[in-house]
């Protein structure tokens, strides 16, 4: 059964004078889901973002909010604001106390009895012990949660947030992301999140948009995505590091054998002989050695030579030249007990199912 659709776009596309900022053909938003829309700065993200949330009218194209066209008339709009809410990258909070700016718009919207509501979403974001405090003594986590809380009190029908995590440190950003994900979940709420940031994408993310340019040329589920990019540019802004150059030799039955730099790599794929194409493996799905793994567990092991390790932490990553770089992560530990050092020899190993092929022209 068809899941309800809460909002859709089509044909829609902004432009400040000659120049096209956002150009998306066709967009869907269900009842309950949550979608992560993912690009580099200047990408066009939030321009899209004041469209989907009625502050901006697209220069042509329509939008349909549960069903219906919008209309930009004044009253229309006014009505679809009170069903909306946001939260941004910046609290943008009010100069008085976390229980004044949580409900600040239920009390604009001349709620009367908010006081339980108020105080249920203070303590669901972990901040019902900081009623009384300014929000001018606030960390930039307690912050972000104090406009969450008064984002959410709202119970909207959708909710829109404009990198609301990014300005936030580490441990911070951890902990907000996983009561806000189960949030998200019980709530129910239409969802749309911009971000650049993978994690984000792939912990919220029921569905994953890339926008690059102003455009969205892929959209698809976290796992799919992230495996399976369309091309090369979307590979690389969402972590694939390692993309080989290869020809196809042969294919049957699934099953395609690709040279790349004089070494076959057996690869679970759909493509014919000829074909030129790019091997793209992530990090974490390949395991280098010394000598060659066991074939019962890895079909595919290439030997390159060590260009370079990149420490970070209790991990590192290995670069390797196999006819192109390719990038291995690894545990520190792993690391010092192979031996591993610049310029030596060693070997990649990978499934064929690891491997995911993008065709070039």
């Amino acid at each position: 059964m068809a899941q309800e659709l809460a909002l859709e776009v089509r044909g829609v596309t902004v432009c400040y004078g000659e120049r096209t900022i956002v150009d998306v053909e066709h967009l869907e938003l269900c009842q309950g889901e949550t979608l992560a829309i993912m690009g580099p700065n200047g990408a066009g993200k939030s321009t899209l973002l004041r469209v989907l949330g009625f502050l901006e009218p697209p220069t042509t194209g329509a939008l349909f909010f549960q069903g219906r066209p919008v209309d930009y008339r004044r009253s229309e709009i006014l009505e679809l604001h009170r069903r909306t809410a946001f939260a941004f990258d910046e609290p943008l909070l009010l100069d008085s106390d976390v229980r004044a700016n949580v409900g600040i718009g239920l009390r604009l919207r001349g709620v009367r009895d908010r006081h339980d509501r108020v105080t249920a979403w203070m303590r669901r974001l972990g901040i019902d012990h900081l009623a009384a405090r300014s929000a001018r003594t606030l960390s930039s986590g307690e912050a972000q949660r104090v406009s969450l809380a008064r984002a959410l009190v709202l119970e909207p029908e959708m909710l829109l947030l404009d990198e609301p995590f990014a300005a936030l440190d580490p441990p911070t950003r951890d902990a907000l992301l996983a009561d806000f994900r189960d949030i998200i979940g019980d709530t129910g709420t239409a969802t749309v999140l911009l971000t650049h940031d993978r994690e984000e994408a792939f912990t919220l993310g029921d569905r994953v948009a890339i926008m690059l340019d102003g455009r969205i040329p892929q959209i698809d589920t976290p796992e799919r995505l992230f495996r399976a990019p369309l091309d090369e540019e979307i590979a690389r802004f969402v972590g694939i590091a390692t993309m080989l150059p290869g020809s196809v030799i042969s294919s049957r039955q699934g099953l395609v054998i690709v040279d790349v730099n004089g070494q076959q790599v057996q690869v679970a794929a759909d493509a014919a002989a000829g074909d030129h194409v790019l091997l793209c493996t992530r990090p974490e799905d390949i395991v280098l050695s010394r000598q060659a793994m066991d074939p019962s567990s890895m079909r595919n092991s290439i030997r390159g030579r060590i260009l370079r390790i990149d420490a970070d932490g209790l991990t590192c990553k290995v670069v390797i030249d196999c006819g192109g770089p390719v990038t291995v992560a690894m545990t520190r530990q792993s690391c010092q007990e192979l031996g591993l050092c610049p310029g030596e020899e060693a070997l990649v190993s990978f499934k064929a199912s690891a491997v995911h092929l993008i065709k070039r022209s």
